[in-house]
C-alpha cells in the first residue's frame, strides 16, 4: 500500500515519518443510487489519530451530500461520484482544520471539548492549544459524538497514579528488607566478635605466659615442621591494641572528631559569611537575570516549543525557572491581569505540558506574584484560575491541593486565599454535582 506524508506542506519530504495511506475510491451503484465507497478510510483515520466517521461526515458536509460509515463493517459511504483527487482535497482541508497543530504543523494532536463547548485540538510535541472555527458543520457531528481520547487519557492518568503507588510500596518493601538483613548482619558480626575475642584473649594469656622466657625482640617455636615466630617489639604491641577496640569505643572517637570538625565549620561559615547576606543578594540576582533573559526571548514571538527549549537550558530549579517565566510575562500589569493571563494562556500551557506536576508550580508562581505585586493581581486571582481552570491548563486536583497547602502554611492569612476561595468552592461543589 503506497503511503503518504501527512499534510500538503510534508509532501516533498522524504524523511517525514508521520505517513497515511492514498486514498482508493470505489464507484458503486448506478442512477439514484449511486454511491461512492471510500475503500481504506479506516486506515486513513488511524494514521490520523481521529474517528473515520469524522472524516466521512466532513466529505458529507462540503459535498453538500449525504454520508454514512457503519462501524461494524467499516465501510465509509457518500452519495454520488466523486473523483478520488476531490476527495484527497477535502482530506487535505479536513487535516488542516482537525489534524494539524496551528502552531508548529505537527499531525500528533488531540481534541479536546472545553466546558463552554468549544473545539480546541492540543498538540503533543509544543503544548501549543488551538482553537477550531466553530463556524464549520462538522463541530455539531463533534460535540454530539465527542472521541474517546480523553477518556484514554484519564485512564492513562490512573494507570500512573497507580504505577507510582506501586513503586513507593516496592520501594518501601526493599527498604524493610535492607533493614532486616543488616540487623542479621549486625547480629552475626556480634557473635563473631565474641568469638574472635575469646580466642585473642586465650592467645594473650598464652603470649604472656611464654613472654617471661622468650628475648625481647621475638620468638620462635618449632613444632611438628612447623615454624611460629610472635613480634613482641613495642610497635608490635601498639598495633594490636588498636586492632582490638572496640566499635563502640571507636564510634566514641569519630564522634568526637567529628564534633570538633563541625564546630570548626560552623565558626568559619559565621566568620566568612555574617548574617547570610551575600548568599541572598546572590539569589536575588540570579532570579533578576532569569527574569530578564526570559523576557528578551519572549520579545523575540517564540513558539510553546521553543520556550520548552529555553526553559531547559535555563540554570536553576524548576520552581525558580517557572516564577522568573510568570513574572516576565505579567511583570508591571496591574488592571485587567486576568485578561493578560488569558492572551498569553499558550506560553502558561506550554510550560506545564511535559509533566502534570508542573501545575503545582504555576500555581506556586502566581502566589508568589500575587505577593509581591499590587492589590489588583491579589483581587483577579479568582478570574485567573478560572481562565485557566477553562482553556485546561491547570487541573482541578492540582487547584484544590495547592489551595489546602496554602492554608496549612506560614501564609495562611494572605488575601489570595481570601479572594481564591469563591472558586474552590465552586469547583468542589460542581464536582460533587457531577458525581450525584
Amino acid at each position: 500500500m503506497a503511503l503518504l506524508n501527512i499534510g500538503a506542506d510534508n509532501r516533498g519530504d522524504a524523511f517525514y515519518r508521520y505517513k497515511m495511506p492514498k486514498m482508493i475510491t470505489k464507484i458503486e451503484g448506478r442512477g439514484n443510487g449511486i454511491k461512492t465507497n471510500i475503500v481504506n478510510m479506516v486506515d486513513i483515520a488511524k494514521a490520523l489519530a481521529r474517528p473515520a466517521s469524522y472524516t466521512t461526515k466532513y466529505f458529507g458536509c462540503e459535498l453538500g451530500a449525504q454520508s454514512k460509515f457503519d462501524e461494524k463493517t467499516g465501510t465509509s459511504l457518500v452519495n454520488g461520484s466523486h473523483d478520488t483527487a476531490k476527495l484527497a482535497g477535502l482530506l487535505e482541508n479536513f487535516i488542516k482544520k482537525y489534524v494539524q497543530c496551528y502552531g508548529c504543523g505537527n499531525p500528533e494532536t488531540e481534541i479536546i471539548i472545553t466546558k463552554t463547548q468549544m473545539i480546541q485540538l492540543k498538540c503533543a510535541a509544543c503544548g501549543f492549544v488551538s482553537d477550531v472555527d466553530m463556524r464549520d458543520k462538522l463541530n455539531t457531528f463533534i460535540l454530539k459524538n465527542p472521541p474517546e481520547s480523553k477518556k484514554a487519557s484519564k485512564g492513562k492518568k490512573a494507570m500512573r497514579r497507580a504505577e507510582k503507588e506501586r513503586l513507593k510500596e516496592g520501594e518501601a518493601a526493599d527498604e524493610e528488607l535492607k533493614k532486616i538483613k543488616k540487623e542479621v548482619k549486625k547480629k552475626a558480626s556480634s557473635s563473631k566478635d565474641g568469638t574472635t575475642k575469646a580466642t585473642s584473649s586465650r592467645r594473650k594469656a598464652n603470649v604472656s605466659d611464654e613472654d617471661h622466657s622468650s628475648p625481647p625482640h621475638g620468638k620462635e617455636e618449632v613444632d611438628d615442621d612447623v615454624q611460629w615466630q610472635t613480634d613482641t617489639s613495642l610497635e608490635a604491641a601498639r598495633q594490636r591494641i588498636q586492632e582490638q577496640l572496640s566499635a563502640a569505643t571507636a564510634d566514641m572517637v569519630m564522634l568526637s572528631t567529628d564534633e570538633s570538625e563541625n564546630k570548626a565549620k560552623a565558626t568559619s561559615k559565621a566568620v566568612s559569611s555574617p548574617k547570610g547576606s551575600h548568599a541572598e543578594n546572590g539569589n536575588s540576582q540570579s532570579h533578576e537575570n532569569l527574569v530578564d533573559e526570559l523576557k528578551a526571548n519572549l520579545q523575540k514571538s517564540i513558539t510553546g516549543m521553543q520556550l520548552q527549549t529555553i526553559l531547559g537550558s535555563l540554570s536553576g530549579s524548576a520552581q525558580e525557572k517557572m516564577t522568573a517565566l510568570f513574572e516576565a510575562l505579567f511583570n508591571g500589569v496591574e488592571k485587567g491581569f486576568s485578561k493578560e493571563v488569558v492572551k498569553k494562556k499558550n506560553f502558561l500551557g506550554a510550560a506545564v505540558a511535559e509533566d502534570e506536576g508542573l501545575q503545582l508550580l504555576l500555581l506556586r508562581a502566581i502566589e508568589a506574584f500575587c505577593g509581591k505585586s499590587s492589590s489588583y493581581a491579589t483581587k483577579e486571582v479568582a478570574l485567573v484560575l478560572k481562565a485557566l481552570y477553562d482553556s485546561d491548563v491547570l487541573e482541578e486536583e492540582y487547584i484544590v491541593q495547592w489551595y489546602q497547602e496554602g492554608l496549612k502554611g506560614g501564609s495562611k492569612n494572605s488575601q489570595i486565599w481570601k479572594n481564591a476561595k469563591p472558586f474552590i468552592e465552586w469547583l468542589q461543589s460542581a464536582e460533587s454535582e457531577s458525581e450525584e
